[in-house]
């Protein structure tokens, strides 16, 4: 079989459970406000020695996820993304990101992890 072709099953499940139910989509239809969301800002080092900073429990919208994400990482001029509720920035910049994320009205935020 060759590398290039994909199985095309369509994601079907079939369960002979009577309880069977199938996963729900959990990312959020609406975003929690500001000063309701509980936010930790977590240094990750990955392989090689490189530092990556991490913004974690956000409830809110994939594209208001992006765009704050965006905003993060054009004030930290780095590169990064934003997934699962979580907003990876490439380097050490919890300061910066604390100080811009308490600037943008979010009360509970906190550096964790040491």
């Amino acid at each position: 079989m060759s590398k290039n072709k994909k199985n095309n099953g369509g994601g079907f499940v079939f369960s002979t459970d009577p309880n069977f139910r199938p996963p729900v989509d959990d990312t959020p239809d609406t975003s929690l406000p500001a000063d309701k969301q509980v936010l930790r800002i977590w240094l990750d080092r990955v392989k090689g020695g490189k530092e990556a900073t991490v913004v974690k429990g956000f409830v809110m919208t994939e594209d208001d996820l992006s765009d704050l994400a965006r905003q993060l990482k054009n004030k930290c001029a780095t590169g990064g993304n934003a997934k699962e509720g979580n907003i990876i920035l490439q380097g050490d910049h919890r300061d910066k990101v604390l100080a811009m994320l308490l600037s943008l009205g979010y009360k509970n935020v906190k550096k964790a992890g040491g």
